[in-house]
């Protein structure tokens, strides 16, 4: 392709104010993307090359193992999201799908995902189980309401992502074809050049038995993932288990009452009364808010040093009630607690807190739940609020808690705990991108739409699922985070909009037009994706563009084209070969070959 007659490059010297991380700058000073509105964009003619080539790898591996390509509406009824019970949860909720009614006002939603739309279809074409397993796959756009686009497209509302569903006989059918998409995961982004992690996950609003993220680690990675060295273990931190470290003990004249004037931290506590936060136990109050209107209160019991993981306390929350839950939200807006906390002593309340006096000190007459994590329960004696104000005391173990309370993994995990008790590896922490996910989804929504099959004694089933996504510009932006340098973009060759660049330093002399049109045809010919920046402009015009744009090769054409000579440049090295251009075409192949081996 040639510049002046396919697109403008539209390249920028300033780094636009909206951009906070590099691959962001990056995208739009090298004029891959244009913003549109906040969280949306539109991609420039060289950005679609990077889907498409994304797109093309994602197709092969797909293909290889069975799946078949469609496209569903992105306009959904909201009748299939009631079915599944997800409606509430994605428009009131977490709020994250645009919604809307037409005219005769039937309400519909843009699609953020298909589970619902792929599962209707397969209970209409899928009758026996002589038709399994199947796996369809689509590459198209979604939509996501968020709160606070940022990143560019890494967190849009608008984005272009394959998403793929399987449908199984049986669950070690579905856990086989889980193995094989993971396989087949590994080769995707590897054949995109890139380097990723995979890591246990929680399933969040999908649902599902088991799921794995994969990751590209950079430093402006919005997760954070926990492993270890040997690689034995990878989580995400919303999923990981560890150990804490050891609490240290409380010294034997500590007993009693202690008075905490003012003191309604952890900090403040401790410091003034020459105490550790590994010896206290925090009680924290979250609001449960149910798609069914019901509302409970949480009372969250955990060791002072450790924090409570809230994903881990939703998905707990949301198994014991029969109704979805819309959210959890910890009680700190003053106006909800004036309302509904009149006497609670907060800041002082202690685990042991009876029902009889959160009935007379709260407006929620609902049963309270009562959740004690691991590190806390263990503890063999501890400091905690007395429930009233300004006075915390020393407790005995948990020999007050009745059945009520429940003892389980709600903390987060961090760097430096142990994995378990029988290992000393330790767990380290980097910052990861998502770009893919998949998931055991089960019967979940088999048995909410009702798409069944019949076995081979001729009984109805629920089909079996898994859910396969990979967000495509996403990795587009991600591979960026993982190559660029001071000057631009350094495009893994196999995702790279082309693969060299030529790039004349004299428009005006007869010799490199002509060797330059020679060179272009040749690579034409053997079928190579050149650009030929044939603009009239300066040569170092030229060579900041191309430096920034991130073509993998630059073949410069200058004063030695009178000899035949031109210079081959490898952009992520910066490598410089002088060939002679009988030579130039076996040389370039040599090295992209290389470059491709040591990403594919």
């Amino acid at each position: 392709m040639r510049v002046t007659t396919s697109f403008p490059l539209g390249t920028l010297r300033d780094t636009p104010s909206e951009a906070e991380i590099i691959s962001h700058q990056l995208l739009l000073k090298a004029g891959y993307i244009r913003r549109v509105n906040s969280g949306i964009y539109a991609y420039m003619p060289i950005m679609l090359r990077v889907i498409e080539k994304i797109s093309s790898i994602i197709e092969k591996e797909l293909n290889c193992i069975g799946c078949s390509k469609l496209l569903l509406p992105q306009l959904h009824p909201a009748d299939l999201w009631k079915k599944s019970e997800r409606w509430e949860g994605y428009t009131v909720g977490e709020g994250i799908m645009f919604n809307l009614k037409d005219r005769q006002g039937k309400e519909f939603g843009l699609a953020p995902t298909h589970e619902e739309v792929i599962t209707s279809l397969a209970s209409e074409i899928i009758s026996s189980y002589k038709q399994l397993p199947q796996c369809f796959y689509q590459i198209q756009t979604k939509f996501r309401d968020e709160i606070r686009p940022r990143f560019g497209l890494m967190r849009s509302r608008e984005f272009i992502m394959k998403d793929g569903y399987s449908f199984h006989s049986s669950e070690n059918d579905l856990a086989s074809f889980y193995e094989k998409m993971d396989n087949a995961y590994e080769k995707i982004f590897k054949s995109c050049g890139l380097q990723t992690v995979g890591v246990e996950a929680d399933s969040g609003a999908i649902g599902g038995a088991s799921s794995k993220e994969f990751m590209v680690t950079a430093d402006a990675g919005e997760d954070s993932i926990l492993f270890t060295q040997s690689g034995s273990y990878a989580a995400n931190i919303e999923k990981a288990v560890s150990i804490p470290s050891q609490p240290i003990p409380i010294r034997d004249n500590v007993s009693g009452w202690i008075e905490t004037p003012q003191q309604k931290t952890i900090l403040e506590v401790c410091k003034n009364n020459n105490l550790d936060p590994s010896q206290i136990i925090k009680v924290v109050v979250f609001l449960a808010k149910f798609e069914s209107k019901v509302e409970v209160p949480i009372l969250a019991c955990i060791r002072g040093d450790q924090h409570i993981n809230e994903v881990k306390l939703f998905n707990l929350i949301n198994k014991l009630h029969s109704s979805n839950l819309l959210n959890l939200k910890k009680i700190e807006d003053k106006n909800i607690i004036e309302k509904n906390l009149v006497d609670l002593p907060l800041g002082f309340i202690g685990p042991d807190l009876d029902n009889k006096t959160i009935q007379e000190s709260s407006n929620w007459n609902k049963k309270w739940t009562r959740i004690i994590d691991h590190s806390a329960s263990n503890l063999s004696k501890f400091i905690s609020g007395g429930n009233k104000v300004n006075f915390h005391r020393v407790f005995q173990e948990f020999s007050f808690a009745s059945k009520d309370y429940l003892i389980e993994d709600i903390r987060n995990a961090k760097k430096g705990d142990k994995i378990n008790n029988d290992s000393n590896e330790k767990l380290k922490e980097k910052k990861g991108i998502e770009i893919g996910h998949i998931f055991q989804l089960g019967q979940k929504y088999s048995e909410k739409l009702n798409a069944k099959f019949s076995d081979k004694d001729g009984q109805l089933k629920n089909l079996w699922m898994g859910c396969y996504g990979i967000g495509v510009t996403r990795i587009a932006q991600a591979a960026i985070e993982q190559n660029h340098d001071q000057k631009g973009i350094c495009w893994p060759i196999q995702i790279s909009p082309f693969e060299v660049i030529i790039i004349p330093t004299n428009s005006k002399d007869q010799i490199q037009k002509e060797l330059t049109e020679q060179i272009y045809n040749n690579f034409i010919i053997n079928k190579i994706d050149v650009l030929l920046d044939d603009r009239e402009d300066r040569a170092g015009v030229k060579f900041k563009d191309a430096e920034l744009i991130g073509i993998p090769f630059q073949i410069i054409i200058g004063r030695d084209s009178i000899n035949k000579e031109v210079e081959l440049i490898c952009r992520r090295n910066n490598t410089k070969l002088k060939i002679n251009v009988d030579k130039l075409l076996k040389t370039f192949i040599s090295e992209s070959e290389i470059m491709y081996n040591k990403k594919s």
